[in-house]
């Protein structure tokens, strides 16, 4: 039986496109999203997370460490397609996850940019599907009130 869901968020960010790609596709950037609450590592050999200068292929194992501190997933990343300035696609799969979908794009808008996150999953035996969409949409919606304090901004209609 598969078990999979799908979450959508976007926001209206108060900067130009090429600024909110920078953030959002560094490193720093990735990690300030989530902060406080999980920090993601680096694959072994990639040298960085900089999606700025990386092609798409499976890019490698990144730990998310709770709290930043205590590993308990990991993403083993790969990503189909980045669109400089645009966007990407990622699909991977992780501990949690049999399937993750992650696309992102980035886009100018009236007031600045549209940046908006599709997500889709499907979990492994035995979690429970029904319990990881609201956990999924809480840290998506964390992540885009970091961007909406970094940036200025608010939620953006679907």
């Amino acid at each position: 039986m598969r078990r999979r869901g799908e979450f959508r968020i976007a926001s209206t960010l108060r900067a130009e496109p090429a600024a909110v790609w920078e953030r959002a596709m560094s490193p720093e950037g990735i990690n300030a999203e989530l902060a406080p609450l999980l920090r993601m590592t680096v694959p072994r050999g990639t040298g960085s997370l900089d999606l700025r200068n990386l092609g798409p292929g499976p890019l490698g194992r990144s730990w998310l460490l709770l709290f930043g501190l205590v590993p308990f997933d990991y993403d083993q990343i790969g990503i189909e397609r980045i669109e400089p300035g645009r966007g990407f696609l990622e699909r991977s799969t992780m501990l949690s996850q049999r399937f993750w979908e992650h696309e992102r794009t980035i886009e100018a808008a009236e007031g600045g940019t549209r940046i908006a996150d599709r997500l889709a999953w499907e979990p492994r035996p035995p979690l429970p599907g029904r319990l990881l969409r609201p956990l999924i949409a809480a840290l998506f919606r964390h992540r885009h009130r970091q961007l909406q304090r970094h940036f200025g901004g608010e939620l953006a209609p679907q």
